[in-house]
């Protein structure tokens, strides 16, 4: 009977073990996917990129089935195309598609700036409030847009969380994949980075005061400045 319990639990430890290992591969899979859309937003991968699937199984150490299903997933987002007998490259914007973008994006963040405003607290703007009066204006001021573009995207991310819409916030997030190198290259354009920190500034001061409609109202008009931007620089950004 003795021995039978220490064989039992034996079978019991080994099973544990080899679950912990499994979940262990599990955890330290690489999220390809997510990467590779990194690498696409930030321009590492600029559009007409070909991804070869068989060099990006070998980097990341996956099997070759893995990476196709990972190029699926970025050819639905919208991110890269696959043609035949030329394989999987990065989509490139044209510039009809970009300005159809920015339409977009003008109602859903202004939605997503006004929903923000509604459910938080206004206090709890207060320290983005403060980055823009200050840290963000000297960043720009000396050409340092890294810092711009980090503080603008935890801005943009708290208002989705705060919004609290799961499909408004799939939307922006797919819009936002296709439009981050852009944003990275609006901002650097001849005084747009000192005006854009002056208008999230007035959105974020809307609100602190718990200004829902004007918070809308700004943020719409924010998308729209740098659509008109994009329009006049078009030649250099794509």
């Amino acid at each position: 009977m003795a021995s039978n319990t220490k064989k039992a639990a034996a079978a019991v430890t080994l099973v544990t073990a080899a679950s912990r290992k499994t979940a262990t591969k599990k955890t330290d899979r690489p999220d390809v996917l997510n990467i590779l859309r990194e690498r696409i937003a930030r321009y590492e991968l600029p559009p007409g990129s070909k991804l070869n699937e068989y060099e990006l199984a070998k980097e990341f150490d996956v099997p070759r089935t893995r990476v196709r299903d990972v190029f699926t997933a970025l050819e639905q987002r919208g991110l890269i195309e696959r043609i035949p007998n030329r394989g999987a490259m990065v989509a490139r914007l044209d510039p009809e598609q970009v300005f159809h973008i920015y339409d977009m994006r003008e109602v859903l963040e202004g939605l997503c700036a006004r929903l923000a405003c509604e459910n938080a607290d206004p206090a709890s703007w207060q320290d983005l409030l403060d980055q823009f009066s200050g840290p963000v204006e000297i960043a720009v001021k000396n050409g340092d847009f890294e810092a711009y573009t980090e503080i603008y995207g935890d801005f943009r991310q708290r208002c989705i969380e705060a919004a609290a819409n799961p499909v408004l916030a799939q939307a922006l997030d797919n819009i936002y994949e296709k439009t981050q190198v852009l944003i990275r290259r609006i901002v650097i354009l001849p005084g747009r980075g000192e005006i854009g920190v002056r208008e999230h500034r007035a959105v974020l001061e809307a609100m602190r005061r718990g200004d829902a409609e004007a918070a809308e109202r700004l943020r719409r008009e924010n998308i729209r400045n740098a659509k008109a931007f994009l329009t006049r620089y078009i030649n250099y950004v794509l």
